[in-house]
């Protein structure tokens, strides 16, 4: 009992890092895939001032999610990795040109066009591929004698690339009402009237990733519509009408957090029907959390430092955007 309790509060913690880095890191790389829809200048500079104090905070999540499945579960570690290393070197390439072209343009006024492009692709290019990484693990990987046994592009399918857009659609919206929140003037204006067809596009996607997971596989069929599973299970396409209708409103009603909020609810939506779908598969079908835990003296050595770094990390992060609260301009936040 005390190795299943330990090997789920640690799948919960990489959940839970995993869940933070899409939703905090998700607007920013959102603003990125925006940015060649905003004017030079003023609309650009504004943007990206909004997200300045927090962008690369955002990216701890990362860190500690890969980090945690790397010592908690380091067989799932040992099998997702290479049956995904190209989109993992191509999403950390997407990372560092963004991180780079960030600095840069502020400092290479003349080539400033240039790190625009580099900060935009790179966005796009991270972006996608996480959406492709999750279609990939979603999909399934081929495992023998407990080591990936699949070909070098097995993880490229349709269906990898319909998540690889949805999660691109996602981020994008995430960035508009981000920038509806953050910001004034021509900005927020530009930023609402993305929102609304970028809301619908969002609501597109999730439903045609949702409609074709279960033909994946019969198991994720049996989980989202197997009686009496599928009461429990109905509820979530249900909170997604509800966050959608609260989202199209709070637009209309020309709301500048509840786009945001509401978006952020679909975000959480589509992670609670990631885990109906896989739990308690790490790697989908192939191993469990308990199959590829670590052996519990080390899971538990290490939540004791989870215990104490999380919530730093935690307090930091709230006191970092509580500083930063108010609208942002031109020159900074104000």
């Amino acid at each position: 009992m005390a190795d299943i309790d330990l090997t789920t509060i640690w799948a919960g913690i990489i959940g839970f890092a995993v869940f933070a880095y899409v939703v905090m890191d998700g607007f920013d790389l959102g603003i990125g895939i925006l940015f060649p829809t905003f004017s030079v200048g003023e609309e650009r500079d504004q943007s990206m001032n909004s997200i300045a104090p927090v962008w690369d905070g955002n990216e701890t999540w990362l860190v500690l999610g890969g980090g945690g499945l790397f010592a908690a579960f380091p067989l799932a570690y040992a099998i997702i990795l290479p049956a995904t290393y190209p989109l993992i070197i191509a999403m950390l390439l997407g990372l560092v040109f963004r991180g780079v072209a960030f600095e840069f343009r502020w400092r290479d006024a003349r080539h400033r066009a240039f790190w625009d492009v580099a900060f935009s692709l790179g966005s796009v290019l991270a972006a996608f591929t996480q959406g492709m990484t999750l279609g990939a693990i979603l999909q399934g990987v081929h495992v023998e004698n407990d080591a990936y046994a699949g070909g070098w592009l097995d993880w490229l399918s349709p269906f990898s690339l319909l998540t690889g857009a949805a999660v691109v659609v996602g981020y994008a919206l995430l960035g508009a009402t981000w920038l509806i929140w953050k910001t004034e003037g021509s900005t927020q204006e530009r930023a609402r009237r993305l929102a609304l067809p970028l809301g619908v596009a969002t609501l597109v996607v999730l439903g045609a990733v949702s409609a074709a997971t279960p033909f994946l596989t019969y198991d994720y069929w049996r989980r989202w519509f197997a009686i009496p599973g599928v009461l429990l299970t109905a509820q979530v396409p249900l909170l997604v009408a509800i966050c959608a209708v609260t989202f199209f409103w709070g637009l209309k009603r020309g709301a500048e957090r509840l786009p945001f909020m509401t978006a952020l609810g679909l975000f959480f939506l589509g992670f609670v029907g990631l885990g109906i779908s896989i739990y308690p598969y790490v790697v989908p079908r192939a191993v469990t959390i308990w199959d590829a835990a670590a052996p519990p003296q080390s899971q538990l050595f290490m939540l004791v430092g989870a215990a104490v770094i999380i919530p730093i990390i935690l307090a930091y992060t709230g006191w970092a955007y509580w500083v930063f609260r108010g609208k942002v301009g031109t020159h900074g936040y104000h």
